[in-house]
């Protein structure tokens, strides 16, 4: 086997503005694995929240590749992938999940089949995806819904965490006019202390709202349980909930928890994640970052698992320059191609 590695930027059709920041371009580094002819690929992206910079990302999905061309063929390479034998103590959950989807496309490319379908799912996993509007003015935010909603888009997901709680409270309102038939998430990014969440998850409730993420900051997992058991609204844990570890001491006490690829380390982790909680109360919301159709691709062959559904990060660029999983028109699929299931289609030049 061998393997390569790209770095290219990701522009934002628009800044994206949430409580701690806002972002107009990131860059993405596509890990391929090539074997017999056959080539699998996957991205990781970078991220200031998870201090994973393009240098960063760069030296380590080297230095994954390097372990992964130690195997004689990708499926034994995806075996101790998973046996925990190929990523060093510390490796980040981006970069193992970005070595996992390139020898799951791999494999699947090898053996004629889809992902999901090695994964032991029967048919073509397909879900309707929330569609994300940051922290913006009221007029532009109305244009946004308008737009969904002709679209086809049954979900929305509104930022929140502004300076002054007032104007979060004015957006959610003025897309529920707007869209009155949407099912509506809120995602304050852990910006709300705890006197504020408990003062505006009633409201919220009143207008519609379906659930919430992480409205407290991260680090204090006791007090998102204690506000979740209290909640009038639905609590999705996130920032909260990176890990199986995290997920196990906040089942049976938050309603959901966002499983990212990214953060938890790829799709076996996620099913873990999913096993671990089920039955305890706690549902599933599959979640990403922004990233292109190849990143978000592994999280699409797992979608028909979850309560909620985010993965939307394609949706977000200037231009995806991969195809495959559809959200155009609000709903998300896997694709009927062997592995992924996504073709790059856009000529991107790699970062300088």
């Amino acid at each position: 086997m061998k393997t390569g590695l790209r770095t290219v930027r990701l522009e934002l059709a628009e800044p994206l503005r949430i409580s701690r920041s806002t972002m107009s371009a990131r860059d993405a580094l596509w890990l391929a694995v090539e074997h017999d002819g056959a080539v699998g690929h996957g991205e990781a992206v970078t991220s200031v929240f998870y201090r994973l910079d393009t240098e960063t990302l760069g030296r380590l999905l080297t230095a994954a590749g390097r372990a992964l061309v130690r195997s004689t063929d990708p499926e034994s390479a995806l075996e101790a992938l998973w046996a925990g034998e190929l990523a060093g103590p510390g490796t980040p959950a981006a970069v193992t999940a970005a070595a996992e989807a390139a020898l799951l496309d791999l494999v699947g490319k090898r053996a004629g089949s889809t992902v999901h379908r090695l994964l032991g799912a029967g048919g073509p996993p397909i879900a309707a995806t929330a569609r994300t509007i940051g922290i913006t003015s009221l007029t532009h935010a109305a244009a946004q819904a308008r737009r969904l909603a002709a679209s086809g888009f049954e979900v929305i997901k509104v930022k929140a965490g502004s300076t002054d709680p007032e104007d979060d409270v004015e957006r959610v309102r003025v897309i529920r006019d707007i869209a009155p038939r949407a099912r509506i998430l809120l995602d304050p990014n852990g910006a709300w202390t705890r006197a504020q969440a408990e003062a505006l998850l009633p409201r919220y409730a009143d207008l519609g709202v379906e659930a919430v993420e992480q409205p407290l900051a991260p680090g204090d997992p006791e007090a998102l349980g204690a506000l979740a058991e209290r909640s009038p609204l639905p609590v999705i844990a996130d920032e909260d909930a990176v890990g199986l570890e995290d997920v196990r001491r906040l089942a049976g006490r938050v309603q959901g928890v966002n499983v990212k690829l990214a953060k938890c380390g790829g799709v076996r982790a996620a099913l873990r994640i999913t096993e671990a909680i089920d039955g305890s109360g706690t549902e599933l919301m599959l979640g990403c970052l922004t990233a292109s159709s190849l990143g978000l691709a592994p999280a699409v062959h797992l979608a028909g698992r979850a309560r909620w559904t985010d993965l939307d990060g394609h949706l977000l660029l200037a231009r995806d320059p991969w195809t495959g999983i559809g959200g155009e028109n609000g709903v998300v699929h896997a694709s009927g191609l062997p592995g992924l299931g996504v073709q790059e289609v856009v000529a991107y030049e790699d970062v300088a």
